[in-house]
């Protein structure tokens, strides 16, 4: 079974409202960029960037940017996650990470139903022995194909021979091997996101009807750079935060909730 969800700021752009802040007054001014910056208090920059946010002019903060490092998250996640297009994003391999022993996770509603959670976790321990059987399989073909004279096991054989053959065999089992493996399978992620990125992604996925697992990554990431610059990302979060619920009749009619919840993030 996975580790629990965990989420690390890695990176992120120094002084992130002050470089929004220069990047904006920069468009609107003729003082020089060491002029704008002498000009920029904590305060002034405060004032300015909500100023800023209110207006909706977004492509100043595009200049500032975060990296996350996630982990304890399955597939079914970052399959949604790589939508988001604006953004770079490096994945952990199963074409050449051997998982001896994959780790995944488990739906909430599935954890909390007796016999949902044992078909689950039965279906999890035949797929790692499938895994298994199959990265053997395929080994023991490739190796036999590199064995002229007749070898009683051509695996260690090959292994003795030449570990780099033996390594490269096994790549090439794996890779086919894990097609076996299901969405609940865990992964683990880097993503660099600029700003703007950011809020597109919390409108869409700290959303009520936004998919479980999504959407509490989303919420954590939130946490994460609200520390980080809290005038940038204030009230930021699904849409409804500022206005009425873009889902029409898909709404999940708890528009006052949302709001008190996530003026505590």
């Amino acid at each position: 079974m996975a580790n629990k969800l965990n989420v690390k700021l890695i990176a992120a752009t120094p002084d992130a409202e002050k470089v929004v802040s220069a990047a904006a007054k920069l468009c609107y001014s003729k003082t020089g960029i060491d002029g704008i910056n002498e000009k920029l208090t904590k305060e002034s920059t405060d004032k300015f960037l909500k100023m800023l946010m209110s207006l909706g002019h977004q492509s100043p903060i595009e200049h500032v940017s975060f990296t996350f490092a996630i982990e304890g998250i399955s597939r079914v996640l970052t399959h949604q996650l790589v939508r988001h297009r604006i953004a770079s994003y490096s994945q952990q391999s199963q074409r050449y990470v051997k998982l001896d022993q994959f780790e995944y996770v488990v739906p909430p509603a599935i954890e909390k139903n007796e016999i949902a959670k044992k078909i689950f976790l039965d279906t999890m321990k035949k797929d790692q022995e499938a895994y298994d059987d199959i990265v053997l399989a395929l080994l023991k073909g490739y190796c036999d194909e590199k064995v002229e004279e007749n070898c009683e096991n051509s695996m260690i054989y090959i292994k003795e021979k030449s570990k780099k053959m033996y390594n490269s065999l096994e790549k090439k089992a794996i890779e086919d091997a894990r097609y076996v493996f299901p969405n609940a399978c865990e992964t683990k992620i880097i993503v660099t996101m600029n700003a703007r990125s950011l809020i597109n992604f919390f409108e869409h996925r700290a959303c009520n009807r936004a998919q479980w697992e999504i959407r509490q990554l989303s919420i954590e990431m939130l946490k994460i750079v609200r520390k980080e610059a809290p005038t940038l990302f204030e009230n930021i979060g699904p849409k409804c935060l500022k206005s009425e619920c873009p889902e029409g009749k898909m709404t999940c009619g708890k528009i006052k909730e949302v709001r008190e919840v996530f003026k505590t993030y």
